[in-house]
């Protein structure tokens, strides 16, 4: 029992300087790596016009959606930008900072032919290949799921990892309502976007009928992510409204995308003025 102690108490002293707040060290924000249309905000020397995050780097968000309400699409249209920042399809309202760094895409719901028609779908948008790297876990049991991801995102040592795709969050898990899977299937997405400083985007269902979250893991995405994207499906236009439900920075203006003629989803808001610099 004693030299249990012991070994906690190295081991916290380890962390100690670690995890310590410097209040007298200047700290820089986060950087950003998706941004979408601008806001502004008063100080003593005017007004001040920034960029509105949407992603940034060391943290992670999640898109909420009921079934077949073009979650995947819009994994797709992020995806798209985050490669290609000037993406005809955003609609001038997105911005990325990708910097050259890869994306990684887990799909763990679809087939090989599905998945592979939407990473094309990704790639086409984007007019690129480089630096983008799809899987599809559907074919593996839920754990070894979750150690495939986190091989590929400590595969290598360099920080060349900038987003990382999770389409399926809930097939990280035996179930969503168990609280220590889920706890601990957050705490991992918190590991790897801190320690590798990427952002993650994962998406999962809403309940039934509610705009919550499903399940417990549901609640603690609604707790830690950065921001809570919703989708919802309007049946008579047959186009999807974007939302910020949540966020830690300045929350995005809502907007609209379609399902174009090319199977491309595309940005039909058009209201972003020019920055100022």
């Amino acid at each position: 029992m004693n030299d249990d102690r012991e070994t906690k108490r190295m081991y916290c002293e380890l962390l100690e300087a670690e995890l310590s707040v410097d209040l007298d060290k200047d700290l820089s924000p986060p950087p950003v790596a998706i941004t979408f249309g601008t806001h502004e905000y008063k100080t003593s020397k005017g007004i001040i016009i920034e960029e509105t995050p949407m992603a940034t780097y060391g943290n992670f968000s999640f898109i909420q959606a009921p079934p077949k309400s073009y979650k995947s699409y819009f994994v797709s249209l992020l995806a798209s930008v985050y490669l290609k920042s000037e993406n005809k399809w955003a609609g001038g309202g997105f911005k990325s900072y990708s910097g050259g760094k890869r994306l990684l895409h887990f799909d763990t719901e679809q087939g090989a032919w599905h998945c592979q028609r939407a990473s094309r779908r990704v790639s086409e948008m984007a007019e690129v290949s480089d630096n983008y790297e799809s899987y599809a876990l559907r074919t593996i049991p839920y754990k070894e799921r979750m150690d495939f991801i986190d091989y590929k995102i400590w595969q290598n040592d360099d920080d060349d990892i900038g987003l990382v795709i999770i389409d399926g969050l809930a097939d990280l898990v035996g179930d969503v309502n168990d609280i220590e899977q889920s706890n601990k299937c957050v705490q991992k997405l918190m590991e790897w976007s801190a320690k590798r400083g990427c952002h993650i985007v994962t998406v999962i269902h809403s309940n039934y009928g509610s705009d919550k979250p499903t399940g417990h893991l549901g609640s603690f995405c609604e707790k830690k992510a950065e921001t809570q994207i919703a989708l919802e499906r309007d049946e008579n236009t047959n186009s999807i409204r974007v939302k910020c439900k949540r966020s830690r920075n300045f929350s995005f203006k809502e907007f609209d995308f379609k399902i174009n003629n090319y199977g491309f989803p595309e940005v039909i808001t058009q209201e972003f003025p020019d920055l100022p610099f």
